[in-house]
């Protein structure tokens, strides 16, 4: 495991070095235009990646899918599924695929010293530079981390976490789920977030799924809120009956007319996915997803 001291200059040079290597943004087109990759956010298909992680990517290649979401780095070993960082990122170049962002598990760093945070965060920055990632994602909150009061805490964490990302060249954003729009006396934990932290070190990933089952505002609504903050979308459909996850196309959610506009949200990055409830297996249902997604929504992204 790296030093603290050569992590933190291996992230201050990488960050540099990402900074200027990379610009303008993927989701923008030389030509004034937009762009995007195809994503797929990886956990949907968490039982394939455990039992094969290169064979499933380069499934995931043939159908399509251009962009990753990750999950799951271990800090401590400088991995993902099982392998190193560097080898990879080796199978995604070989596949010509590329990884945007990851969702890193922040939520067991809640309630601990803010140095147990401190040197988590940097094994993430260390984790999504050498990967070639773009941003960082806070993806979940525990029940007992849910409060109001908890909620104005994670503020001052999101705000935290942000200035320490974007000093190594990188993006920060959080990602919502349904107890974000839970009215509590009034208050949301979402309008919370959106009151207080700072939209320049903390970006919104807006899972579109969980907006249409738990908000009182539509997508569109809240991207008026905060124009250009709403860097990253996740992309799932509603069963018609339970509620749960489903493919795209199987459900509720007309995409078609709930779609905020990618340029007033200030949209980077979207990633497909489906937690659970398959019709089948996780395999079959990103291929049914993919086949409806770029047949019927892709044109108007």
């Amino acid at each position: 495991m790296r030093s603290t001291h050569t992590r933190r200059k291996f992230i201050q040079q990488s960050g540099i070095l990402l900074s200027s290597a990379l610009l303008p943004w993927p989701g923008f087109s030389m030509a004034g235009g937009r762009k995007y990759k195809m994503g797929l956010q990886l956990f949907t298909i968490r039982d394939a990646m455990e039992r094969d992680p290169v064979g499933s990517l380069k499934r995931v290649k043939s159908l399509g899918y251009q962009d990753l979401e990750t999950y799951g780095y271990d800090g401590e070993k400088g991995a993902y599924y099982g392998l190193k960082t560097a080898e990879f990122k080796q199978v995604l170049e070989e596949l010509e695929l590329t990884t945007s962002s990851g969702h890193y598990g922040f939520a067991p760093y809640f309630h601990t010293p803010l140095a147990q945070l401190e040197q988590f965060v940097d094994q993430c920055i260390e984790g999504a530079l050498a990967a070639g990632q773009r941003y960082i994602t806070w993806p979940w909150l525990d029940p007992e981390s849910r409060s109001i009061a908890s909620f104005k805490k994670l503020c001052e964490k999101l705000n935290w976490i942000g200035e320490r990302v974007t000093q190594a060249g990188l993006g920060f954003a959080y990602h919502n789920h349904d107890y974000e729009f839970f009215d509590q006396g009034g208050d949301t934990g979402y309008d919370i977030i959106l009151r207080e932290t700072d939209p320049r070190l903390v970006k919104l990933q807006l899972d579109l799924y969980w907006v249409m089952h738990s908000s009182k505002k539509s997508p569109k609504e809240l991207v008026a809120l905060q124009p250009g903050r709403f860097v990253m979308w996740h992309i799932k459909d509603m069963d018609k009956v339970t509620r749960d996850y489903t493919e795209l196309g199987n459900g509720s959610i007309d995409y078609t007319s709930i779609l905020p506009d990618p340029e007033l949200a200030g949209l980077e990055y979207y990633f497909i996915e489906q937690g659970g409830n398959f019709a089948e297996n996780s395999m079959k249902s990103i291929a049914e997803s993919a086949a409806y997604f770029q047949k019927n929504l892709q044109k108007h992204l």
